[in-house]
């Protein structure tokens, strides 16, 4: 059937998808378990310069006794981000950016040697009229994380914005001659610098705040991310370790039909070659060829009304975990954080990251106390990109 938003007169076809709500996405898996350059790659790549994570000599003083990877690694150690089991289904004209992400996590760190496994479901979706393509589908996909031993790492719920592509240009709402990315004198560079050092050096030995000490109202120190560049977007792609050729295989049982893996009516230059990347693996890799080929090519950007390069949701993401993280120290822990990303990190960019304790819970469903931080990411120009909470636990 086609389904449409109030007061809207453009269609989208959802019978391919209706089909598929509420059951099991099969689709992929990683080969190798991860090692300790993989979470260097990572937390290089986030810009988040935690020594726990890329530097032996301090790992080896921390309590994890070695390199340890950060909570938002857990995305990098599955095959689509999350973004497979919220695009289900053919859905004609159509492309697809990510809208925000729900976490739960269930204390186990991700170490060197640790693999991860993943159950994934299409939960469903939700239509509604926005100012960026009109009718546009809010598609919902669960994924559950668990490692070689069984233990439940994580469970990520991810909301995948999918549009009509030729409605966003026609709208223009990040329209290229609004896009010009921003060239940044050597003096604003300076301060961006000093900033980013700033917040480096703000808890670079892991202190964990008492949860007692802890107000409602304490402000995080701030973060900066940037410039963003298509060098820096590019690095972030390669980071995901589904983005290095060979790395993955289908894992889908003979004869089962798995829609994740079918076309989900993206354009002809902005879909995957399964075929020809069996000799040409850069037609597979999600840098050079498939949906994600936008983020640093201007041409297909704008093809699907982006108007320029853009950056990745799963790395706004990832700023907003690790910058939280970094404040809670060695003895802190986030259970669980809810985002929404309200448009990309454009090239030329920076983000700038705020936090802000508002509320203590002294009995939380986690069994501890945990203290709530309300996160807000905004460009130079005060736009708002990503606007995020987390409960953290905090030593008592």
């Amino acid at each position: 059937m086609s389904a449409q938003a109030k007061d809207s007169t453009v269609q989208l076809d959802m019978s391919d998808v209706d089909k598929w709500v509420g059951k099991p996405i099969i689709f992929a898996e990683l080969w190798d378990p991860c090692n300790a350059t993989d979470i260097r790659r990572w937390v290089q790549a986030m810009d988040y310069p935690n020594p726990v994570h890329w530097d032996e000599e301090f790992a080896r003083t921390s309590k994890w006794g070695g390199i340890v990877a950060p909570q938002s690694f857990t995305v990098a150690m599955d095959y689509g981000h999350g973004c497979h089991p919220a695009c289900v289904g053919k859905i004609p004209g159509s492309h697809l950016i990510f809208g925000g992400e729900e976490w739960w996590f269930y204390g186990s760190p991700v170490r060197p040697g640790d693999k991860l496994f993943q159950n994934r479901r299409f939960d469903g979706y939700s239509i509604a009229e926005t100012k960026f393509a009109g009718p546009t589908v809010f598609a919902r996909g669960d994924t559950v994380h668990r490692n070689q031993n069984g233990a439940l790492i994580a469970k990520e719920r991810s909301t995948a914005i999918r549009y009509l592509r030729e409605e966003a240009k026609k709208r223009g709402m990040y329209d290229k001659e609004q896009r010009v990315p921003k060239k940044w004198t050597q003096s604003e560079l300076d301060e961006v610098n000093k900033l980013r050092l700033d917040w480096i050096m703000s808890n670079r030995e892991g202190v964990s705040p008492h949860f007692e000490a802890v107000n409602i109202g304490d402000k995080l120190p701030r973060r900066v991310v940037g410039p963003h560049s298509v060098v820096t977007f590019a690095l972030e792609c390669r980071a995901h370790r589904q983005n290095i050729w060979g790395t993955w295989r289908w894992n889908v049982p003979e004869g089962v039909y798995d829609p994740a893996k079918e076309d989900a009516g993206f354009a002809e230059n902005m879909t995957y070659d399964h075929e020809a990347r069996k000799f040409d693996p850069r037609q597979g890799d999600g840098l050079f060829h498939g949906p994600s080929s936008g983020h640093i090519n201007a041409d297909k950007a704008e093809d699907v009304g982006m108007g320029g390069a853009y950056g990745y949701g799963a790395s706004m993401s990832s700023w907003f975990h690790d910058y939280v993280a970094y404040w809670a120290g060695h003895n802190g822990y986030i259970w669980h954080s809810k985002s929404q990303f309200r448009q990309p990190a454009f090239e030329g960019d920076v983000t700038y990251i705020d936090g802000e304790v508002i509320d203590k819970i002294e009995m939380s469903p986690y069994g501890m106390p945990v203290v709530v931080v309300k996160v807000k990411q905004t460009t130079q120009d005060g736009d708002v990109i990503l606007s995020a909470t987390a409960e953290v636990e905090l030593p008592y």
